[in-house]
């Protein structure tokens, strides 16, 4: 879902960036049933979708990594663990984002994303937190798959806003 709904508001935006999700378990799979109905719903199809396991390669070449979990962040942390600073939970990259304040004109986004990491501490990665985890919607239904991109659409807007849309347009990730 955040894949798809972060590529989609920065594609509009005229961003260049690379959007890829990856998970911790299962490679190969499609997109549950009711998470490609909800998507749909708000336009978007997940026909082609299918899971990735992450590795630390794809961990340790981005940017930015966003997971929907802490879970998600301690194993990208692992993983790579030069790429802390740059390992966020969505909520907590939208949290510290409204606190640092939107990416300037011509700020790089490496930058920004530095400016997000002042003042962590890993232990604040341990276990789960409803501050930061979005809920994992997979086989609780279309209601939970709903709700959760709803959330995740606005997580990711804001996110966005502050991090992208102020900045020139086309401006690179």
């Amino acid at each position: 879902m955040a894949e798809v709904l972060l590529r989609h508001r920065l594609t509009a935006l005229g961003v260049d960036a690379r959007v890829h999700s990856a998970g911790l378990f299962v490679p190969g799979l499609p997109a549950h049933d009711d998470t490609a109905r909800a998507m749909a719903a708000m336009g978007h199809d997940l026909a082609a979708h299918r899971s990735r396991r992450m590795t630390a390669d794809m961990v340790g070449e981005s940017d930015l990594v966003l997971g929907l979990a802490r879970a998600h962040v301690r194993e990208a942390v692992l993983l790579a663990p030069g790429a802390w600073p740059r390992c966020y939970t969505v909520k907590e990259a939208v949290r510290r984002a409204g606190i640092v304040g939107p990416r300037a004109p011509g700020q790089a986004f490496p930058a920004w994303v530095a400016a997000l990491h002042a003042g962590r501490r890993r232990e604040d990665l341990v276990g789960a937190s409803a501050a930061d985890d979005v809920d994992d919607p997979y086989g609780r239904g279309l209601g939970t798959s709903e709700r959760t991109a709803a959330e995740l659409d606005a997580l990711v807007g804001e996110l966005v806003e502050l991090g992208w849309a102020r900045t020139s347009r086309g401006d690179a990730a």
